[in-house]
């Protein structure tokens, strides 16, 4: 099956395996002479992120690379990348990579034009009208994995390295003008990675449509976000060589984060403070903290979970969709306890401070109060 679509919602994207080949012409579409490739160390090395860059260079764009940026980026990574994007003259950022690679490139972005620090601009309220729009370079996103959905995103989660928190910075010029979704660029995934983002891209939708908030449009997303992770993450992990399962997890993972505009909810409030304080892996994160979340959200959001299950094929209400994420969990070798990823209770009272504050905790179904989340957490770890 030959999946290929231009999209433009929520901005435009350029779907199909080989797209890649087109970065140059996008660059040039948007103006941009002499762009910095911003990506995770670990990528920066691999076959596809050379290609890219050789793309590049073919084209008179040069090849500039920075890759100093952590799994959980960090505001160190983000001083460093806009020092390497001022010195080097750049005028657009191509964000490449997962969600590291995207969310820092986005910042990175976005600062060049700042003079205010980047924890102005965290999305409470309207701190981002603080902004000088002026100076923020144009972005085009090429995601390496089908999870985050930061290539469609208009915010960016960045660590601050001195309290260890994460923290979501908003604009909506953090939204890339152009953005690149060739599955052919995840067909190199190892199993663990495509296990943790495809299951951030299941929890993302799965927040986003449990959410109380009212936006139709992105429960639709989400739902239908959903049926492809059910569908298509254990083919693709079963075959990372399977491009029609690798593409349509792109597709998911773009909608699970169009869908949460919606909300989020106490899966990724608890996510958060662990990812910051243990560096662990945001999306295999999520997946071992689900089931004791939907348990806490079970009398809010029962009638929902029921008419989910029946889209997607699981009988059985709500115990039927939990059974099902428990094996799928299973199946994709997730953890059952946080313990397993090096969490102790040590730090369990900070960690439910951090998390009762945290901007996707407004999202839960269920008040989301310090004793509750001490509680999640006990039963989490």
């Amino acid at each position: 099956m030959t999946i290929t679509a231009n999209w433009s919602y929520p901005t435009s994207i350029k779907f199909g395996a080989g797209r890649i080949k087109e970065l140059a012409d996008h660059c040039k579409a948007l103006g941009i002479k002499n762009p910095l490739l911003i990506t995770d160390r670990g990528l920066a090395p691999m076959p596809i992120t050379q290609n890219a860059l050789a793309i590049l260079d073919a084209a008179g764009l040069g090849r500039a690379l920075f890759a100093d940026v952590d799994s959980n980026p960090t505001d160190v990574n983000l001083d460093a990348g806009v020092k390497a994007f001022k010195s080097g003259g750049h005028d657009g950022v191509i964000a490449f990579g997962g969600g590291s690679g995207l969310d820092l490139g986005k910042c990175v972005a976005f600062m060049a034009g700042q003079s205010r620090p980047v924890w102005d601009f965290e999305d409470v309220g309207d701190w981002w009208t603080r902004a000088s729009v002026d100076g923020i370079a144009p972005i085009i996103a090429v995601p390496t994995t089908a999870g985050t959905g930061s290539e469609v995103g208009r915010a960016s989660v960045i660590t601050n390295s001195e309290t260890h928190t994460k923290k979501v910075i908003f604009h909506p010029k953090f939204l890339p003008a152009i953005t690149i979704c060739d599955p052919e660029l995840t067909v190199g995934m190892p199993k663990v990675i495509t296990a943790g983002t495809g299951m951030d891209a299941f929890a993302h939708c799965l927040e986003a449509y449990c959410s109380p908030f009212y936006h139709p449009m992105s429960a639709g997303i989400a739902l239908e976000g959903l049926r492809l992770v059910k569908d298509y993450l254990p083919r693709a992990y079963k075959d990372g060589t399977d491009i029609e399962a690798r593409a349509h997890m792109m597709s998911a993972a773009a909608m699970g984060a169009v869908a949460f505009q919606k909300g989020l909810g106490a899966i990724h409030s608890l996510s958060h403070p662990v990812g910051a304080i243990y560096n662990t892996h945001h999306g295999m994160t999520n997946a071992v903290v689900m089931p004791p979340v939907l348990r806490f959200n079970r009398p809010a959001i029962e009638g929902k979970i029921g008419m989910a299950a029946a889209y997607l094929g699981i009988s059985g209400g709500f115990n039927g969709f939990y059974d099902y994420v428990l094996q799928l969990r299973a199946d994709l070798g997730v953890p059952d306890r946080l313990s397993a990823l090096g969490v102790g209770t040590d730090r369990i009272d900070e960690m439910a401070a951090m998390a009762i504050v945290d901007p996707t905790a407004g999202g839960n179904p269920v008040e989301l109060t310090l004793d509750a989340a001490k509680s999640l957490f006990r039963d989490c770890i």
